[in-house]
């Protein structure tokens, strides 16, 4: 038997993934933020689902409404990742019977506080029982991007500038963790100003996983500046490479985009601080890796 303690998330992965299957109204399959289905000729369906699970995504001392907040912001950055407008949810909680309904009824109220923010019908889901202590919420979430225009992160080429969104670093320390803004409207602005990625993934894992996925997606190496990291204050480059739960939106552009940026206005700032290249990775320290973290 092999450990998947010894494997780490993305070799996990790559071992489940060829297991998966399609029809031909699935445009794109697993190994983005988010699965793109066929839908009508002006647009596609987003498939997104994720997960919080206690002592790994919030501790058991969290407030119940940040909690469901949480659980239902990861999705809806996903769906911000790929360019487009959440729609509908649906919600599995799984929690021991002796933890008390109060729990549950503030997560709910978390979940629709996020919702009614973001115009997402909260369709129902399901409830189970775990046979020990212990809570878990996996939000299943579609939503809707322009027909043929979700952006990919195996998308961009050499020479693509790449950028962040708002700030790095520092998120379980302060908390940002539990009540960040999922990007979309940044999204949705560059995309209807024409300042569409070449290529985007959110920021779950730290940029030191993360961006070597995105790179790698698109077959390209990436040089990252350090010097240039938006970070919060107090952080250090390292934290901001390597703490994870920033969910802000990882971005690359092509140079005559990039010119553009700086002259339109966005809702959430932006930072160059780097580029891909046509080969060679920089070697970054990792962030979060699931099973071996």
């Amino acid at each position: 038997m092999e450990p998947l303690s010894q494997l780490g998330e993305d070799a996990v992965l790559r071992r489940l993934l060829p297991h998966l299957t399609g029809n031909e109204a699935l445009l794109v399959g697993a190994g983005d933020d988010c699965a793109v289905a066929a839908r009508n000729a002006e647009w596609d369906t987003l498939l997104k689902t994720d997960a919080v699970v206690e002592g790994v995504h919030f501790t058991r001392d969290t407030e119940p409404e940040s909690i469901g907040r949480k659980a239902l912001a990861r999705a809806v950055s996903d769906i911000a990742a790929m360019g487009g407008i959440p729609e509908h949810a649906l919600v599995t909680l799984l929690v021991h019977p002796q933890r008390g309904v109060e729990l549950l009824e503030g997560i709910y109220r978390g979940l629709a506080r996020l919702a009614a923010e973001f115009g997402i019908s909260l369709a129902g889901g399901e409830t189970t029982a775990l046979p020990h202590d212990g809570l878990a919420i996996s939000v299943a979430l579609t939503g809707r991007v322009e027909h043929g225009r979700a952006v990919l992160r195996s998308t961009a080429r050499p020479g693509d500038f790449l950028y962040v969104s708002g700030k790095l670093g520092g998120s379980f320390e302060s908390g940002r963790h539990l009540d960040f803004t999922p990007r979309v409207q940044l999204a949705r602005t560059l995309m209807e100003r024409g300042l569409r990625p070449s290529a985007m993934m959110d920021l779950s894992d730290g940029l030191g996983t993360d961006l070597p996925r995105l790179a790698a997606a698109s077959r390209c190496g990436f040089e990252v500046d350090e010097a240039s990291l938006p970070l919060h204050d107090g952080c250090t480059p390292r934290q901001g490479i390597c703490d994870g739960e920033d969910y802000e939106l990882l971005m690359s552009f092509p140079p005559e985009v990039a010119e553009r940026l700086s002259e339109t206005p966005l809702p959430t700032p932006v930072t160059r601080i780097g580029r891909l290249t046509a080969e060679g990775v920089q070697n970054l320290p990792s962030g979060w890796q699931h099973f071996t973290a």
